[in-house]
C-alpha cells in the first residue's frame, strides 16, 4: 500500500501516450479509447492523493510528481484538442490561459520551494481542476458525444471556459501569496 499512490500517479503520465494514440483511431473507437483513458487517468489523480492521504503514505516524491503528472495529461489533452480543431476560434484563448496559468503556478512553486515555503492548493483550485477534467471529457469524445448528448462539444467548451475563468482567480490568488515572499534581490 505504501507505494500505491505513486504507482497511480506513474500510472497517470503512462496514459498520455495512449490519448494521444487514441486520436488516430477513427471514429466512435477512437473518441471513446480517448475518454476512456483519460478517464482512467483522471480517476487516478483523485485516488492517489486520497490513498495517500488516507493511509499516511504521502511522500516527497509523490508530492512533487501528482502536480507534474496532472499538467503534463491536461496540457497533452488541449494540444490535441486544438490540434485536431476541436478547439478552435477564440476557444484557443480558454486553453491558453489554462496552460499559461499552470506553467506560472509551477514556476512560482518551484521558486518558493527555494525558500521553503509551501503553496498549498485551494479548495477553488481543486474545483477548478475537476471542471476543467469534465470539460475535456466532454471535448475529447468530440462528435460521438453527439450521438450520447446533443451539445457534448458546447458543454465541453462551456466547461472550458468556467475553467478558464477559475483558473485566472486561482492563479491570481497564488501570485498574490506567493509574492509575500519573493526577494527582489539577493542582498
Amino acid at each position: 500500500m505504501q507505494h500505491l499512490p505513486n504507482i497511480l500517479t506513474l500510472l497517470r503520465i503512462l496514459l498520455i501516450p495512449g490519448i494521444y494514440l487514441a486520436f488516430f483511431v477513427p471514429g466512435v473507437a477512437g473518441d471513446a479509447l480517448a475518454l476512456l483513458l483519460f478517464s482512467i487517468a483522471g480517476f487516478t489523480d483523485f485516488f492517489d492523493g486520497w490513498l495517500a492521504r488516507k493511509y499516511e503514505v504521502q511522500s516527497g516524491f509523490g508530492r512533487m510528481l501528482d502536480p507534474i503528472a496532472d499538467k503534463l495529461m491536461v496540457a497533452t489533452c488541449l494540444l490535441l484538442l486544438v490540434g485536431y480543431d476541436i478547439i478552435v476560434d477564440f476557444h484557443i484563448i480558454a486553453a491558453l490561459i489554462i496552460l499559461c496559468r499552470e506553467i506560472l503556478v509551477s514556476g512560482l512553486r518551484e521558486y518558493l520551494m527555494e525558500l521553503q515555503v509551501a503553496l498549498p492548493v485551494s479548495t477553488l483550485a481543486k474545483y477548478k481542476t475537476a471542471i476543467q477534467m469534465i470539460a475535456i471529457g466532454f471535448l475529447l469524445i468530440d462528435e460521438t458525444g453527439r450521438l450520447i448528448l446533443t451539445h457534448a462539444p458546447e458543454i465541453g467548451l462551456g466547461l472550458l471556459w468556467l475553467a478558464a475563468g477559475l483558473t485566472l482567480i486561482t492563479g491570481y490568488d497564488y501570485v498574490r501569496q506567493g509574492m509575500k515572499h519573493a526577494k527582489w534581490s539577493d542582498e
